[in-house]
């Protein structure tokens, strides 16, 4: 078992950039950022939000968990609490819980929203299968139109194929596990819930 590593997200995005032989204004045509921001983010000169993360990592053809991962081989990865990777915006903290096993399947985070935050303005859909508890507070999950009501001590699991958003109805913040499961061919799944942190 191996400690979390210290990586620097932008040199790996400017890693697979180049490694695929893109200049900035090709990564920047391909996922609608602007060459400013990406090379800000590629020098460690500003944290990229999740949606850009996804931005980033569509255009790139990995998933976002794959910005992350150094190339070591690892078998078991322990991460502890103070070196999770977060990515907030919007009222919204994902951290992540692990990443860095080679094909990895499962993408597992902690979200915290803040009263009102969430993505019910942009449902999103995925390959694979999701998994949802609620730790605190109280949050709204749509999946398919279909609305479901979490508190504390409750799960939902569902096709992430349909199109499904979350929402924090409450004045005071909830918390929840998120777990993504990748679709068939032992691809990660390839959008998360990002356009929420922008």
């Amino acid at each position: 078992m191996v400690p979390y590593p210290e990586l620097n997200v932008g040199q790996r995005i400017r890693s697979l950039r180049e490694r695929q032989g893109l200049s900035l204004r090709a990564l920047a045509d391909r996922c609608g950022l602007s060459t400013t921001a990406i090379s800000q983010i590629e020098r460690g000169d500003n944290s990229p939000t999740v949606s850009s993360l996804h931005l980033l990592a569509t255009a790139l053809g990995v998933s976002i968990t794959d910005l992350f991962q150094d190339q070591r081989l690892t078998s078991a990865v322990l991460i502890p609490p103070e070196a999770r990777l977060r990515a907030e915006g919007g009222g919204v903290l994902m951290e992540s819980l692990g990443i860095g096993l080679p094909y990895q399947q499962l993408e597992p985070f902690i979200v915290t929203l803040e009263p009102g935050a969430g993505n019910a303005d942009q449902p999103v859909s995925h390959a694979g299968e999701e998994f949802v508890h609620c730790l605190e507070g109280e949050l709204d999950y749509c999946v398919d139109d279909v609305p479901y009501r979490l508190g504390p001590g409750y799960s939902l699991l569902f096709e992430a194929v349909r199109p499904h958003y979350f929402h924090n109805p409450l004045d005071t913040p909830a918390r929840f596990l998120l777990v993504f499961q990748a679709g068939g061919g032992g691809a990660l799944a390839r959008r998360i819930h990002a356009d929420i942190a922008k």
